[in-house]
């Protein structure tokens, strides 16, 4: 076999290697079912920087949770917006609601961490739902998400909302969370496990038992990380609290970044706690470029040169998993389908970000975020 047949073998493993995984991860991800006990009374965190545009729906759509007792908090971390007059407005007309005004933000903290842990000390309920303010529950997400956490021995529960797009680039490279996920973090290993090796939640959603929360340390543990979705369950993992993931899209929905600019930034902040590591981002990098770019690439190079049959075989096999897989997840969680024709150009994007955002830590330019600027590199995490 020559050299060319060889790459394109290489490709289709690596093709085959997330659509396998996410074959099997889509048969255990699934919707939450499981009803919480009577009585469940449930605390919706929300912390609140500038968030005038949706801070009203994010309220008014937890105020009607049902089918558990829930009360709202928002915290305005120093807005200079109009967040505080909305949120105060609705406070006037629902007692359920309550605003209340974030401290200074300590010397190594992040805003949103420093806001969690605040938000935790002011909630009356033993179950703690963080959400983020872009998010809006469905009716049903509150007592779905609390029976999820109260019917298992786990401490922290997550799910993803259905993740809305306006502009090709956040069709391109936000679905990618769906695909990275399910591709290649093993959930019936994460299940079996509390090894914080396979913490993952979805910063946007978080469900904790209070005390379980107050044993992992809370967002104390990981103060100063700008990526809770990774941190957070690690340390909960770390404390002996198994952390598990469920399926949100029909019980809540995010737009979470607008525009080419928000999405570089906002996958910018935190990648040096993901995948952008100097170990972790050439191994991601053979993975993602390996089976779902070069595929491509090869393709396109046999329409202009000659190629054995062989390796044009083994790449267009291995474009079509790549292809299918992502095709899939558009399908079942509402995603882009163009985005998803796209693939190939997403990763490509995405691998860009996770590069810059390296460099950038490794000449120690800080991460900007909320009009806050962050030292470069990884987050405490505890580990």
């Amino acid at each position: 076999m020559i050299l060319i047949d060889v790459i394109a073998a290489l490709c289709l493993i690596l093709a085959l290697l997330p659509l396998g995984q996410g074959i099997m991860n889509l048969t255990l991800y699934r919707r939450p079912t499981a009803e919480p006990p009577p009585d469940t009374a449930v605390s919706i965190l929300i912390p609140a920087r500038n968030e005038e545009p949706g801070i009203a729906a994010a309220v008014e759509a937890a105020l009607l949770s049902r089918g558990v007792e829930v009360e709202v908090v928002v915290l305005d971390d120093h807005s200079t917006d109009r967040t505080a007059e909305i949120v105060r407005a609705i406070a006037a007309r629902d007692l359920r609601v309550r605003l209340e005004p974030a401290p200074p933000l300590p010397p190594g903290w992040s805003g949103k961490q420093h806001a969690c842990q605040v938000l935790a000390g002011l909630a009356r309920h033993p179950v703690l739902l963080f959400q983020d303010a872009d998010v809006q529950l469905s009716p049903a997400a509150a007592r779905l998400t609390s029976g999820t956490l109260l019917s298992g021995q786990n401490g922290l529960v997550s799910g993803f909302p259905r993740e809305e797009t306006g502009t090709l680039a956040e069709a391109l490279v936000i679905p990618l969370i769906h695909f990275l996920l399910l591709g290649y973090l093993p959930m019936a290993g994460m299940r079996r496990s509390t090894d914080p090796r396979f913490g993952a939640a979805c910063g946007q959603l978080i469900a904790v038992r209070q005390e379980a929360y107050l044993k992992a340390g809370g967002h104390a543990a990981i103060a100063a990380s700008l990526h809770d979705g990774v941190t957070l369950p690690r340390a909960f993992r770390r404390a002996g609290q198994g952390t598990d993931l469920f399926d949100a899209t029909g019980l809540a929905h995010c737009r979470m970044y607008r525009g080419w600019r928000e999405v570089w930034s906002g996958f910018s902040k935190n990648a040096t706690e993901g995948i952008a590591t100097p170990a972790a981002l050439p191994v991601w990098t053979l993975l993602l470029f390996g089976g779902h770019v070069l595929p491509w690439i090869l393709l396109g190079w046999a329409v202009l040169l000659p190629l054995p049959s062989t390796a044009v075989v083994l790449a267009g096999l291995a474009a079509a998993a790549g292809l299918a897989f992502r095709l899939t997840l558009a399908v079942r969680f509402r995603q882009s389908v163009g985005g998803a024709l796209l693939h190939p150009v997403g990763v490509l994007i995405m691998l860009a970000i996770q590069w810059a955002a390296l460099l950038r830590a490794r000449h120690g330019t800080p991460s900007e975020w909320r009009g806050r600027a962050y030292p470069a590199g990884p987050g405490a995490d505890g580990s």
